[in-house]
């Protein structure tokens, strides 16, 4: 049996190497075949709560994907998050089941939800609930943030970028996008060489409505409803 145009075929896609592994993927110029080398086939992580601090070190370039992307997905119902988000002229309380120590310049409340469902002279039963409700025009912040290595003949040769669901090159570090929504991170090494990396992205630092981002050039081009 005549092979010769299957091997052919190979080599076409794979290069001059029999070796697919993702080191050799630069020199047999097939870097296609890597995880996450182009924004349509990045690589998915996942965000449901917020803040979170997504991290990224390691190395590309020569002997791996010039180019590596990596798709986050944002799903963050609130039902829990790590940080008390506070409103303008609105601070934060804090509820707990633990008895408060008896010298606290605070004194202990009973809330029973019982009582006081009738108005009383004006003042109608307060509605406390533990899930955080989210406006309608909520909007969570990505900060990106490229740590470096300190070295300045490996650092100026690798750029970071975000990128909207549409795809589009966001030309800052900030960006702001929806509570369910998704955009891209990309790694782009602008030489041959090996070069290290070390960039932290962080999620949902901010939770504001539209009308409070007070630049909206930072607001993600695309949003998803």
């Amino acid at each position: 049996m005549d092979v010769t145009d299957q091997i052919l075929q190979h080599t076409r896609i794979y290069g001059a190497s029999d070796n697919t592994a993702p080191q050799n993927l630069s020199a047999s110029k097939s870097l296609n075949f890597a995880n996450g080398a182009s924004i349509q086939r990045a690589e998915d992580q996942r965000v449901t709560v917020i803040p979170y601090t997504l991290k990224y070190k390691g190395t590309t370039g020569l002997f791996g994907a010039e180019n590596y992307f990596v798709k986050v997905h944002a799903d963050v119902p609130l039902d829990f998050t790590l940080k008390c988000f506070e409103e303008p002229n609105w601070e934060c309380a804090r509820i707990s089941t633990e008895e408060l120590d008896p010298s606290s310049l605070y004194q202990q409340a009973v809330i029973d939800l019982t009582k006081d469902l009738e108005i009383v002279n004006t003042y109608e039963p307060a509605q406390i609930t533990f899930k955080k409700r989210a406006a309608t025009d909520s909007f969570i912040s990505v900060d990106l943030n490229n740590l470096k290595t300190g070295n300045t003949y490996i650092d100026s040769w690798l750029d970071v970028r975000l990128y909207t669901s549409e795809r589009e090159e966001h030309p800052y570090d900030k960006m702001y996008v929806r509570l369910y929504d998704f955009f891209y991170i990309g790694f782009h090494a602008r030489n041959t060489r090996r070069l290290d990396y070390n960039v932290e992205a962080l999620i949902g630092n901010e939770l504001v409505s539209a009308s409070a981002v007070e630049d909206t050039r930072f607001i993600a081009r695309k949003i998803n409803q």
